[in-house]
């Protein structure tokens, strides 16, 4: 069995708190949680929801669990839902809503995470919306929660957590439409500001945007280019739900797909632009860039570009040079380098 995350140790230690016949378990994570749960509970219906297609693909393996991969929680009512608390509050404050939506009198939720992660919040949180809710366990710098008779929440909708807001860089200005969960939820950030200020557009061809949050690089190359095509590709179904909206508000060309790292590529593209990702939940993970450089050539074009924008402190030129044979540094600010090779 895979090792056991905190979170997923204090559930499994309170396993009393888990007995019942159908179960959604919201978050999961990596680890042998699921596949106790079924050992646990043989004859519960189990689902798994996950916004990450990465989490997906792996929950896929786990036998007697049905997945979901969505932006909103399947509807169907269940005796027993667990959370594990996400990283980003306005995500949590989103997934608790929905979960009201698709409870009734008789559904338990139990939330679970890590005590640097903002779980204690929930207590908070709910308190308006739970007549009972108390903490169950604390331990392995977690905590665990219990709550029950959730107020209901009929008028649940997605498009109330969307986020507008206008980018404006060189005089072209665009309409981003984000979401909780997605990066820099509702703002523009620093690393893909810098990068949009310094590149010049392709001329022609499809870009491939990785990573690609809210889109608002294939947005703004978009307008900068109408003659460029995008492909838009994030691991996170938030990201993808987001990306589409905001093509949608530019007039943009592009494809949105679903994919750990370039998994899913099956056609080559001309040009990649990206800010990736270097964080998994609340760690640092290079993993994801790592195998992105090593691998991008691979859907690259001949003559084609990548151009990213990334941490100074990141160790990406020898892996540049390692895949690409050598690389520019297009501009660099106190906190990050905007990098350029050709295949």
């Amino acid at each position: 069995m895979t090792m056991l995350s905190n979170p997923s140790q204090v559930l499994l230690r309170n396993e009393h708190a888990l007995t019942a016949s159908s179960i959604l378990v919201i978050n999961f994570e990596q680890d042998g949680f699921l596949t106790a749960l079924k050992s646990l509970l043989p004859n519960a219906k189990i689902t798994a929801f996950t916004s990450n297609v990465a989490n997906a693909d792996w929950a896929k393996s786990q036998s007697g669990v049905e997945v979901t991969l969505a932006a909103q929680l399947p509807e169907q009512n269940v005796e027993l839902v667990v959370f594990y608390y996400p990283k980003a509050k306005p995500e949590a404050l989103m997934l608790m809503d929905n979960i009201r939506a698709i409870s009734d009198s008789n559904t338990r939720l139990l939330i679970v995470g890590d005590n640097k992660g903002g779980v204690k919040s929930s207590e908070k949180q709910l308190k308006e919306h739970a007549k009972f809710g108390r903490k169950l366990d604390s331990a392995r710098h977690c905590a665990l929660y219990q709550f029950s008779q959730l107020t209901p929440n009929p008028t649940f909708k997605l498009s109330d957590y969307f986020k507008q807001f206008t980018v404006n860089i060189k005089d072209t200005s665009i309409d981003v439409i984000s979401m909780p969960g997605v990066f820099n939820h509702g703002a523009l950030d620093n690393g893909t500001e810098l990068l949009l200020n310094n590149m010049t557009p392709p001329s022609s061809g499809t870009v491939l945007d990785f990573g690609c949050g809210a889109g608002v690089i294939s947005a703004y190359l978009g307008k900068m280019n109408p003659d460029l095509s995008f492909l838009c590709l994030d691991v996170s179904a938030f990201a993808a739900k987001a990306t589409e909206l905001t093509l949608q508000a530019n007039h943009i060309n592009g494809k949105v797909l679903l994919s750990n790292g370039l998994q899913k590529m099956t056609d080559s593209v001309d040009h990649i632009v990206t800010n990736p990702p270097f964080h998994t939940g609340l760690n640092t993970d290079y993993d994801i860039t790592e195998t992105f450089i090593k691998e991008a050539k691979k859907v690259l074009k001949p003559k084609g570009t990548v151009t990213i924008v990334a941490n100074s402190f990141l160790k990406y030129p020898p892996l540049l040079e390692q895949a690409f044979g050598q690389y520019q540094q297009v501009c660099k600010n106190t906190k990050f380098t905007v990098y350029r090779v050709e295949s």
